[in-house]
């Protein structure tokens, strides 16, 4: 770089000097705006994280009632991460269906240069109320949109522009329950591989992974599987040392239970995460083998103690309201020993066996306002993702989207990997709802 400099004249080096100078005292003073407007807001706390020179950005802790309709109840501080762009830019609230430790940019936000407000879920990570006052009856949609609602209304004070909601998987579901609540919240929602399940073992997760890729595939997916099970006898004493060596421990489920529910997971995991058909393990592979690809594809690690406890929150939802899936067992007849054959096994676990009563008129009402009300939605599915089975299908009835990623599984099914053509009317459709013009 300094080799460089010697041949640019010491005029433009003067105001390359200048120009950085300012740029740097532009964003001081952009900051400093911005923490006056932040300290004017009630019910937040933020402290400012590493940016390196770039955007402004903080962590948040906004103060929230454990009970909407009762704030007498109890409050509790929920995490969020802002990053600024400017007041006159829009706003992305991105809506978490998980903890979320850290910031990071959301595709959309830097597609529209905005603002981003990255919200953590109610009752994950260290949003929740303290022990005292944690109850379960709380972790609603109801009180988690509410949650966010709470969220506009304060920073509606700072950013009076244009605002979207978008977020992936969970949180796409999160941003289809917060856009069903509160309508006029945002102007355009953009829910990432969003499934909208009817009941604890929705029907259509079943008839996807039975009609998903290539009858060959296919053939091959349940032969390995079957495999697997017949040799349990080889397989367990290595999966013992296994979790061993990973420190995973199994007591809510046993280590057998772990391994027959990684074998049902297997199909579904398989085309969730788009594994390649040709490194499928023939039977007459190896153990070492047989066992890499099993791990690498779905494996015992999610039906941990560890596992099962990092998701309560996420199982007591789908048990109570969002509905979820379970394990076909009928070709497996005679090959499982942990495990029941019916009913079917539910992928839902909680660790404390806490008893749950599903309620499924909520994800009906849900469903039916995508298909007659939604408006102004950007679906984006992978078309070999499992979880497309169940996400809103596509409707004439509302100015809405849907965009099917060809080949594209749960983790890229992204607008950076969408064809020309979808781009395109991706594009179109945001410059038109929004009311402003892409770069």
């Amino acid at each position: 770089m300094i080799h460089l400099m010697k041949h640019i004249p010491a005029k433009a080096l003067r105001m390359m000097f200048w120009t950085i100078i300012l740029i740097f005292t532009s964003l001081q003073i952009h900051a400093q705006d911005l923490e006056t407007e932040l300290f004017a807001l009630p019910d937040v706390i933020f402290k400012e994280i590493n940016h390196a020179g770039k955007q402004p950005a903080y962590e948040l802790k906004i103060k929230q009632p454990i009970d909407h309709k009762a704030p007498e109840k109890g409050w509790f501080y929920q995490r969020a991460f802002l990053t600024h762009a400017g007041f006159d830019r829009p706003t992305v609230i991105v809506t978490e269906g998980y903890d979320r430790s850290t910031n990071r940019p959301y595709e959309l936000s830097n597609l529209l240069k905005a603002n981003q407000i990255d919200v953590e879920h109610r009752y994950f990570g260290i949003s929740r109320p303290d022990s005292a006052h944690f109850d379960w009856q709380y972790l609603t949609l109801e009180q988690a949109t509410a949650d966010l609602h709470h969220i506009n209304e304060l920073f509606r004070n700072l950013y009076k522009g244009k605002w979207i909601s978008t977020g992936i998987s969970k949180g796409g579901q999160t941003t289809i329950f917060y856009r069903y609540f509160y309508p006029n919240d945002v102007d355009v929602s953009v829910p990432y591989v969003a499934p909208l399940n009817l009941s604890l073992e929705d029907q259509r997760i079943y008839d996807f992974i039975n009609h998903a890729g290539t009858d060959e595939c296919r053939a091959k997916i349940l032969e390995f599987q079957k495999t697997l099970l017949k040799k349990r006898n080889e397989i367990l004493p290595l999966l013992k040392w296994y979790s061993k060596g990973g420190k995973l421990k199994f007591t809510y489920l046993t280590l057998e239970q772990a391994f027959e529910y990684g074998v049902l997971e297997y199909s579904f995991s398989f085309w969730q995460w788009g594994a390649d058909c040709s490194k499928i393990p023939g039977k007459n592979a190896s153990i070492d083998e047989m066992l890499d690809h099993f791990i690498e594809v779905s494996g015992i690690s999610f039906f941990s103690d560890h596992d099962i406890k990092y998701f309560e929150s996420h199982y007591y939802q789908a048990g109570s309201q969002m509905g979820y899936y379970g394990y076909e067992t009928e070709p497996f007849k005679g090959l499982l020993k942990a495990l029941p054959m019916n009913p079917h096994p539910s992928a839902i676990f909680m660790p404390e066996k806490l008893p749950l009563t599903f309620d499924g008129k909520l994800m009906k009402k849900v469903y039916d306002w995508t298909q007659n009300e939604a408006n102004n939605m950007l679906y984006i599915n992978g078309a070999i993702d499992t979880w497309s089975a169940t996400a809103p299908p596509p409707s004439e009835v509302v100015n809405s989207l849907w965009f099917y990623l060809k080949g594209k599984d749960h983790a890229a099914a992204r607008i950076s990997n969408m064809d020309a053509a979808q781009r395109t009317q991706f594009n179109q459709a945001i410059e038109d709802w929004l009311g402003i013009k892409l770069n």
